[in-house]
This record gives C-alpha cells, structure tokens and sequence, in this order.
C-alpha cells in the first residue's frame, strides 16, 4: 500500500487526506500544534490555540463553490460539520434581495448556499472525521524539522522520500504534501536542499481588525446586503458563524500607520458605525477582543520552472502553494479545489512516477487554480496602490482597463440584478469571470450604469471622517 505523508492538519490537509484515503493509500497527517481540547465547541473556541495559524481566530467562510464541492466529495465531512453546529443553507447574496433594483430573490439563488461555522469548529469536524476515515492517522505536536531525500529518477533534481521530525523520527513517503498552510517552512527546507521554490509575491499585503460576537438567543442579526464592500481605505467583512456568532473585520493596508489605532476595541467600534450597512453587527455580545494580523500578502510558489521540476517526491497545495487575500474568504476554497486536483491526478499516474507527478499536478495546477491567483494579485496591487493614493489625500486613476471595470461591476451590480449575480458567482468561486459575464452587453451595460458614481456605491466615511472618528474627536 502506497504512503502518503500530509503536512498541516487544517482544512486543506484533512481533505486531502480524505480524499487519498477513499484511493486505498494510506496517510498520516502530522501537525505541529496541539490537538484540540476536550469538551466540546466552546470548550474548542475558548482554548485551542495554533500558533502556526496565524488566521486562526479571524473571519473564515467557506464559499459556496467549497461546500458544493464538499458535499460532492465528502457528505459525511457536512454531516460532521453540521453536528458541530453549522448553519446550513447561509445564502450568501440574501441580505441583497430588494435592495435597489437587484430584485427579489430568484430561484436560481439557491447556488449562493453554503454552511456557516467559525474556523477552529470547522477544524475540529474535519478532524473528527478524518479520524475515522480507514487507513488515516493524524499526530498533533509533531514539528517538521527536515526534508529526507533519496535517487531520483534523474539526477538533474532531488527526489523526496519523506521527513525529519524533531525528535529524529524518519517518516518515509511515497509522496509527501506539503499542506502546511502560509506558515509552511517547507520552503525553507526544499531551499536546504537545492530546490528553493520560484516564488511570485505581491507586496506589502493587508492588515485586519477582527472580532467575533454572539446573540443571547443564537439568531444572526439582519445580513449586510453583501459580505463583504470595499470604501476609501477600509474594507468592511461579515461572516457569519455556528451558534448565533459571527465575525467583522475592517482590512486596511499594511501599510497604513494611522488606521493601527483600530487595534484599540474603542476606535474599532467607532469606526464600525460610520459603516451603516454594518453598524449593527458591533451591537451583539463580543466574545473576543479585536484580533490584528498583518501579514497576509499574496504570494505563490512553483516547483516547476521551464518545463522542468526543481524536485520530485513533494507537493504543495492550498496557502502552501499560493495564498490568496484573505478578505475574499477563497483560502479554503481554493485548498480543496487543489487537494481533489492532486487526487485527480494520482488516479492517472500514481507515485511511481515522481517525474511525470510533478509535471501533470503543475500543469493542472496553472491551468485551474493560478488564473484564480493571478486575477486576486492583480487586485491586491491595484487596491494597495489606490490606498497609497488615500493616505497622501489624493484619488487614484488609471487606465488599468480590467480594474476599470471590476469598479464598474461593483457600482452597478447595485443597478441590475444580472450584474450583482454574476459578480457574486466569480466571488463565489462558482465561476469564472468570463463565464460569469457571459450574457451578451453585460460588461457594457456595467459602465454605463456606473458612469458618474461614485468608485465604491456603498454607504461609508471618506477617509477624513474616519481618522477624525477612530481618534477620538
């Protein structure tokens, strides 16, 4: 029986394992922090720390696009998430129907349907079921120290076969996963050995303000139009969870010093009501102080280069391969889609052929999921440079016609329900731009609709107001 070795046991590890798991291969997950605790979900939110998570206690959501394909693949890992207290059927676009022109709701809607549960309960459902999944083993407080290596199939490469931990242990692999999240230090390992990764970075990334709320009577307060809207300098994220908890974020640029203030819970909260779509959410029981995280650029790494691999014996998948800005909640999302792409690929070639392993998963891997990243790190750069322009109290412009146009898309969707549907699908992850904005005339009609309004429709504070709000005055 074949041995596969998964680095990382969150949401991204476990599925794979699952999924390689139901192949007949046999896996063992290993996991540098500690197991959850006992006694149950509060127990679980109120103790289990990750300290290599760092997103750990912020804002999570499972796209619509991840649950479709969850339910697909692993119905018994949504039955478990259920019993651990997901909400089901959260639709996504529900607090927009009836707003402006986007119409009532349709029966098409039901696509925008996904399961509502805060991070560290989704971790512990996965757990749980992969746990009892036949011919897998997890190990918690497991550190990763090396990479072990062995003959490759040519010598132009270093092959893989397994890994070091700590204590000294030797795991051998068939193949090893490197699942280990934006933390990984995987690459500092393959770098050890002579395959450090070819990496793609956007700069200075962004900074998140989070805190997590409950009501007294497990109800979710009146939904946002949307989840998520973007305003001079600030963007605004609501994600519900299990229970009657859910969670806002307020993203500014890493590089922004004066919004740093937002880490006090008074400023934070000032600023949150300047926001009327979201005011109210800062009006629940608080059951978390405000969370900051920098950090969070996007970044890719490829372990293929000219057609050539730079090792064999290893994979990275999800954040381990590419990590995307965390406010589009797309991480756990796209870690699946990339977990069932490596299973797709394995049923063709197995592990006996390393080389032509790392070629297929790669090829896969640029055709399907780097469009995605490519398309999210074009709008870091552009947003951060359109902040850059705020803090020094100028308006950015440019002839960037792609970024035109998603600002046209997301004025007007406000002004055709076709148009606040198919952006919804792309940010869904239910489809592609393209197929999205299919419709003959509609990236026309979302020009026309946005001529003269303003960048961000949204009701918010320009940037003056703001500062003079979080300081106090």
């Amino acid at each position: 029986m074949k041995h596969v070795v998964v680095l990382g046991a969150g949401p991204t590890g476990l599925v794979t394992a699952m999924l390689l798991a139901a192949e007949g291969i046999r896996v063992t997950v290993l996991d540098r922090d500690p197991c959850p605790p006992d006694g149950g979900a509060e127990a679980v939110w109120r103790d289990w720390r990750r300290p290599g998570v760092s997103q750990f206690r912020h804002s999570h959501c499972v796209q619509p696009g991840g649950a479709r394909q969850l339910a697909a693949e692993l119905p018994g890992a949504v039955d478990r998430i259920l019993a651990m207290g997901g909400r089901p059927h959260y639709n996504v676009i529900a607090g927009a129907w009836d707003v402006a022109a986007t119409g009532p709701r349709q029966p098409e809607d039901a696509r925008f349907e996904t399961i509502a549960i805060r991070r560290p309960l989704l971790d512990v459902a996965l757990l749980a079921q992969a746990r009892e999944t036949p011919g897998i083993s997890v190990r918690h407080g497991v550190k990763v120290t090396g990479l072990l290596t062995g003959e490759a199939q040519t010598a132009v490469h270093p092959h893989v076969t397994g890994v070091l931990t700590q204590d000294g242990e030797r795991s051998a692999a068939d193949l090893v996963v490197d699942a280990a999240g934006r933390n990984s230090p995987v690459a500092g390992m393959l770098a050890g050995i002579g395959a450090e990764p070819e990496e793609h970075r956007v700069g200075m990334g962004f900074r998140y303000y989070t805190r997590y709320f409950r009501s007294p009577d497990g109800t979710l307060p009146r939904q946002p139009p949307l989840p998520l809207c973007h305003h001079d300098s600030v963007s605004v994220v609501s994600v519900p969870g299990d229970r009657g908890t859910w969670g806002v974020s307020l993203v500014t640029s890493g590089r922004d010093q004066e919004l740093r203030v937002l880490a006090d819970a008074g400023a934070w909260h000032r600023a949150l009501k300047l926001y009327p779509w979201f005011a109210h959410l800062g009006e629940g029981e608080p059951i978390t102080g405000v969370t900051a995280m920098g950090g969070s650029d996007s970044r890719r790494r490829r372990l293929v280069v000219d057609g050539r691999p730079l090792v064999t014996g290893i994979v990275p998948v999800g954040d381990a391969w590419g990590t995307i800005n965390p406010q589009f909640g797309t991480g756990i999302t796209m870690g699946w889609r990339h977990a069932t792409a490596l299973r797709d690929v394995l049923r063709v070639v197995g592990t006996d052929d390393p080389l032509r392993l790392a070629l297929m998963l790669d090829t896969v891997t640029e055709g399907n999921l780097t469009p995605v990243w490519e398309r999210f790190a074009a709008w870091d750069r552009s947003r951060l440079a359109e902040i850059d322009a705020e803090i020094q109290g100028d308006v950015r412009t440019t002839d960037d016609a792609h970024w035109n146009l998603q600002i046209a898309l997301g004025s007007a969707r406000w002004k055709d329900p076709d148009i606040l549907r198919g952006v919804a699908d792309v940010g869904c992850l239910l489809a592609t731009p393209r197929e999205a904005l299919v419709k003959p005339g509609l990236a026309k009609r979302a020009v026309e609709l946005a001529a003269g309004e303003p960048r961000y429709a949204e009701p918010g504070p320009t940037r003056r107001e703001l500062l003079t709000a979080v300081n106090g005055a």
